[in-house]
């Protein structure tokens, strides 16, 4: 069951204030039966409920807050194809065959959301313009470089930046260069859930906020889902999308992943004498430390900053604190501008920083662990999964499918952040 219930409001945000408007999502009143129910109202649960109703599958999905409360509604609205690691790197672990098909999957994760944005016309100020990954030294920056030329050799379009082309994008000398990923963008990620919510709706999708599940078991070969509202679904086929906000309807799910807080926040409108030299491109951008700072401007003209903050949930103003400082460190002229927004949301960071898919039971799917990049691997990894639970033989599932292993004391998380944080730190002053 998730730790959220039923009656929590959406988190105050920049998106929370400037999203379209919720299309109907109700709690479940009766009972049902379909062929896939879902668990969790967000990018993952959402796209394998949207790529199922587009094959016909009778689909209902369940979200014990609303749609995009978690962290897909608090995130940075980045879009960025890849994953921790590179291309190399994944094959080398993977092997030609399972590495490559990963690598090619992950590299067109961001095209897979704007396809999808393009083909339902969401309303998302939707901007395929590109992600600059800055680097603060030489050091990372031979990093960044052997990066970018990996994905060069796979036909990517990239652009090398030395420190004036990198200040000059950004419009901050904080960098001594970087790269830029053509394939990335950005979003209003509460406007995308919401749009994927109208699009798997008119699909013949059923999807229900305030719906908090109470327990999952299985009897006669089918899964009957019992919600703490006393309604019941009945499904041949289960899909949990609970991220990092994933209670204990699993066992060992919640101790699989660390959920560590990301904290963001976004400046009132810059005037355009303050925001005209920051990322005039239009561009994402994510630093290469390890603890990243990562930036970009709205539709608005705001500038958001975000990085991480305290385990615990945020308290008051000065938890955002050190953000305000990174940007006023890097752009002086944001001097005396208000910022309007701050708010926090959970990151589920896997132990491998891959993102874990599982199958535990007959007719149970489980998948999490986007360790920062949700928006496009999410959404991606839920158009496979709805291929893979309608037994799509023609389409390879290119995700590794594992047991669940907690992470050993597991408890003991805020020390493994605490420590990580101060370990991070002293590498990122060494390089």
């Amino acid at each position: 069951m998730s730790e959220v219930t039923a009656d929590a409001a959406l988190p105050a945000s920049l998106w929370a204030a400037t999203a379209s408007a919720a299309p109907p999502a109700p709690p479940l009143r009766d009972s049902k039966h379909v062929d896939v129910a879902i668990v969790g109202a967000g990018f993952t649960g959402l796209s394998t409920a949207l790529h199922l109703a587009e094959r016909g599958v009778s689909v209902c999905v369940l979200d014990a807050a609303q749609p995009g409360w978690g962290a897909s509604g608090r995130n940075g609205g980045q879009v960025i194809p890849g994953l921790k690691y590179d291309p190399e790197e994944l094959v080398a672990r993977y092997g030609e065959a399972a590495g490559n098909l990963l690598v090619d999957t992950i590299g067109r994760a961001a095209d897979t959301v704007f396809d999808l944005i393009d083909r339902y016309q969401i309303d998302c100020d939707a901007r395929q313009r590109g992600w600059i990954q800055p680097a603060p030294s030489g050091k990372t920056l031979e990093a960044v470089t052997k990066r970018a030329r990996q994905w060069e050799a796979r036909g990517v379009p990239v652009e090398l930046l030395d420190a004036a082309q990198v200040s000059q994008r950004l419009g901050t000398r904080s960098y001594a260069g970087g790269w830029v990923d053509p394939r990335a963008g950005s979003i209003q990620p509460l406007s995308y859930v919401r749009g994927l919510v109208r699009a798997a709706q008119n699909l013949g999708a059923a999807v229900h906020g305030g719906t908090p599940v109470a327990a999952l078991s299985r009897a006669e070969g089918a899964w009957r889902i019992a919600t703490a509202g006393g309604a019941t679904i009945y499904a041949e086929k289960v899909v949990i999308a609970t991220n990092g906000y994933s209670g204990s309807l699993w066992p060992g799910l919640r101790q699989s992943v660390i959920a560590a807080n990301s904290f963001i926040v976004a400046t009132k409108p810059l005037a355009p004498e303050i925001g005209d030299g920051i990322l005039p491109g239009g561009e994402v951008a994510s630093d290469s430390r390890r603890l990243l700072l990562y930036f970009r401007r709205d539709a608005q003209g705001r500038l958001l900053m975000g990085g991480r903050g305290p385990f615990r949930e945020p308290r008051a103003a000065s938890d955002w604190a050190h953000l305000e400082r990174a940007a006023a460190l890097m752009y002086p002229q944001l001097k005396g501008v208000e910022y309007e927004y701050r708010w926090a949301g959970r990151v589920a960071i896997t132990a491998d920083f891959l993102p874990h898919v599982h199958e535990p039971a007959p007719g149970l799917a489980i998948a999490l662990g986007y360790n920062g990049r949700g928006i496009a691997m999410a959404t991606t990894l839920g158009k496979h999964l709805a291929a893979r639970l309608c037994g799509d033989a023609g389409t390879p599932f290119p995700f590794d499918v594992t047991p669940i292993r907690p992470i050993p004391l597991h408890g003991l998380q805020r020390f493994y952040i605490g420590a990580g944080v101060a370990w991070y730190r002293l590498l990122d002053m060494l390089s």
